[in-house]
């Protein structure tokens, strides 16, 4: 079973992303066309027209250099060697090296870019169109990754780290591997899930390999290619961007010009832009690059370039340079030949601070797409919302409001005292005639006595609601059990459960259903069913 709900109708979304999907005017300057199935012809031509040859010729390599010694269904395979061909192109979503994936949209956003690339195929026959997971390897904020949770039990990794995450040494995972194994059962499934999660950290040296072999696991038929960017040969092509940023700072100002017309539209700003949106990348060293007293410096650190100095080392090493979230998204488009970026709403609030960026920089802005959201509900759930004669759209309320709602509608009694105020206020319109033909001073009295009274109703109607609300108490208990279930600490589930609570109980099936039932170009928040 599918359901939808609109976005607008969820209260999880920004204002910005909202517009976006209802195709708001004023929003058009921040993006390139919007992701219809028929404006791809557009963004094909514009991408064949703008993309460098020899950049496919490098990227296949380091992709079968990746590959090289890792187990290659025929479909990934076919896919690498495509890249090489010029009617082929990307659809990308990129990601943090979450323990066991993280949060359950990790999936969303990895089958959305799949099965995007399938309807592309049928559409647009003479195309290739490979579906592309960009690791975030040299992402540094390791609290944000470290975890997992899964039922009520949070799993976590904790080690001191430094630098880019995708080198992590994969070491002291006995105690990780004993903490999630103490949580599971001791069904197939459950025996699925620790030898997956054994064999990714416990047989690969690194927290890249080791994210590389679970999404290979997971997704090993569908034709996905895992791309690494850490990588001195792909970053030779990056190399004038590279010169840019540091010499021109050419980021900061056009990003800061975006920004500021996005704020002026109302709009809140995802990301600030710095002087030089580098970093300088080390063993166990990701540090900022500051420009300061003539000199480049590598923040607290001893590392410090003159510019003929720099100049050599970005020649030399543009593996050491790293890009922040503003330049991380002109690297992959300078990289990928890419039609379309699929992420979820923050990811997209910051790309649209970018477009003027990429101009200056004549890459092509790609399209964006907001990846699917859904929500996995079992068949008992499904049964309880219908027993409680509960729509979708009332489980997205804040709770307060839905209790406050569903007290009104199962109350026998009239909670709402609309009738009785509007009453009172025909009355009081006598008393205001009367004081505007004697004497108008008056009229302040009678106007204070009719707040008095209308307050003394408003209180009323609370003490009643809250007498009703005792009365109803197992009712509305059941009511907040199942949303609570549903939106774990208030939030939506996608992004607080881990995939393994559900593999569990459904096994690969839950794979299968997401792949049948997302659809990226179905702009509507998903609901799907499962048995379990």
């Amino acid at each position: 079973m599918l359901d939808c709900i609109a976005y607008q109708e969820t209260n999880y979304f920004s204002p910005l992303i909202i517009d976006y999907l209802n195709k708001n005017k004023k929003l058009d300057i921040f993006y390139n066309r919007f992701p219809d199935l028929i404006n791809f012809q557009k963004q094909i031509e514009e991408k064949k027209k703008n993309y460098k040859a020899e950049h496919r010729k490098i990227l296949v390599q380091e992709l079968q250099e990746q590959y090289k010694n890792l187990p290659v269904s025929k479909k990934v395979e076919t896919n690498i060697r495509a890249l090489e061909k010029d009617n082929t192109f990307t659809i990308t979503t990129g990601h943090q090296l979450n323990l066991f994936t993280g949060p359950l949209y990790f999936l969303y956003k990895i089958i959305s870019t799949i099965n995007l690339a399938e309807e592309l195929s049928v559409k647009y026959p003479l195309q290739n169109f490979v579906p592309v997971y960009w690791m975030a390897t040299e992402d540094h904020d390791f609290a944000e990754i470290n975890f997992f949770n899964y039922r009520d039990n949070k799993i976590s990794w904790d080690i001191d780290s430094s630098g880019a995450v995708g080198e992590l040494k994969t070491e002291r995972f006995d105690q990780v591997i004993q903490s999630f194994q103490s949580v599971l059962g001791d069904s197939e499934n459950a025996q699925y899930l620790i030898n997956l999660f054994k064999k990714a950290y416990a047989q690969h040296k690194t927290l890249a390999d080791a994210t590389r072999y679970i999404v290979l696991e997971l997704f090993q038929d569908t034709g996905l290619v895992i791309l690494d960017a850490n990588s001195k040969k792909l970053k030779e092509t990056f190399i004038p961007h590279i010169e840019d940023e540091v010499f021109n700072q050419t980021a900061y100002e056009q990003v800061e010009q975006t920004s500021q017309q996005l704020q002026e539209a109302n709009y809140r700003t995802q990301v600030n832009p710095r002087g030089i949106n580098l970093f300088y990348l080390k063993p166990n060293i990701r540090e900022r690059i500051l420009y300061e007293d003539g000199k480049f410096k590598v923040n607290n650190t001893v590392f410090e370039f003159t510019e003929s100095q720099i100049r050599k080392e970005i020649k030399e090493h543009p593996e050491r340079f790293s890009p922040n979230v503003i330049m991380r998204p002109l690297y992959q488009e300078t990289l990928l030949p890419n039609l379309c970026y699929i992420g979820g709403g923050g990811e997209l609030a910051y790309w649209f601070q970018l477009k003027s960026y990429f101009k200056s920089q004549q890459v092509t802005f790609p399209m964006l797409l907001l990846r699917n959201s859904a929500i996995i509900v079992s068949e008992k759930q499904q049964r309880k919302r219908q027993e409680l004669n509960l729509d979708f759209t009332d489980l997205f309320l804040p709770q307060n409001e839905l209790v406050k709602q569903k007290t009104k509608q199962l109350s026998a009694i009239q909670i709402d005292f609309s009738s009785q105020k509007e009453f009172l206020k025909k009355q009081f319109g006598d008393l205001y005639k009367l004081a505007n033909d004697t004497d108008k001073s008056f009229r302040g009295a009678v106007a204070a006595q009719e707040q008095k009274q209308i307050n003394g109703l408003m209180h009323l109607e609370k003490r009643l609601l809250k007498a009703q609300k005792r009365k109803l108490k197992e009712s509305l208990e059941r009511i907040m059990q199942l949303q609570n279930a549903l939106f774990p600490q208030k939030s939506l589930q996608e992004r607080q459960l881990n995939f393994a609570q559900f593999y569990e109980e459904n096994g690969e099936l839950l794979i299968k259903r997401l792949q049948n039932e997302l659809k990226p170009l179905d702009l509507r928040f998903k609901i799907i069913t499962l048995p379990y």
